[in-house]
C-alpha cells in the first residue's frame, strides 16, 4: 500500500474534514466531503444519498438528538488503490458533556472522481 501513499493522504484528508463539519453542523461543508451520489448502510436501511439530502434539522432528531459531538477511534487502511481507498474505522458519538452515547464501527469507502476525494459508501452500526 505504500505505493499509493498520495490517496491515502487523500482519503485521512477527507475523513478529517468530513468530521469537522459534521461536528461544526456545516452542512455544506459536509456536503463537499461526499462524491454523489453516496451509499449509507445503517440499522439495516441503505440509504442512497443526493446533493441537497443532508439538512440542518438532522442534527436535532433521532440518533442525534443528545448528540454533541463526534470523533475517530480508529481509521485504517484496508486497501488502497489509484481512486479508491477502504477505510476500517471507529468513531465515538459525545454528548455535550462528555459522556459517551456509543461507539461504531464501520467501513468507509473514499474515492476519487474527477479530482475530487470524497465519501462514495459507508457501512456503520451506527443508528
Amino acid at each position: 500500500m505504500s505505493a499509493y501513499k498520495t490517496e491515502i493522504a487523500a482519503a485521512m484528508a477527507v475523513t478529517d474534514a468530513f468530521m469537522t463539519a459534521f461536528n461544526a453542523r456545516d452542512v455544506a461543508a459536509f456536503d463537499a466531503t461526499f462524491n454523489f451520489p453516496s451509499v449509507r448502510l445503517a440499522s439495516n436501511t441503505l440509504t442512497l444519498i443526493e446533493p441537497g439530502y443532508h439538512r440542518a434539522e438532522m442534527f436535532e432528531r433521532g440518533a442525534l438528538s443528545e448528540w454533541d459531538h463526534s470523533a475517530w477511534e480508529r481509521r485504517e487502511v484496508i486497501h488502497a488503490g489509484p481512486d479508491k481507498v477502504h477505510l476500517d474505522t471507529r468513531f465515538t458519538r459525545y454528548r455535550k458533556d462528555g459522556g459517551v452515547i456509543g461507539g461504531f464501527n464501520s467501513i468507509y469507502v473514499i474515492t476519487c472522481e474527477n479530482g475530487h476525494w470524497g465519501v462514495k459508501a459507508r457501512s456503520s452500526f451506527a443508528p
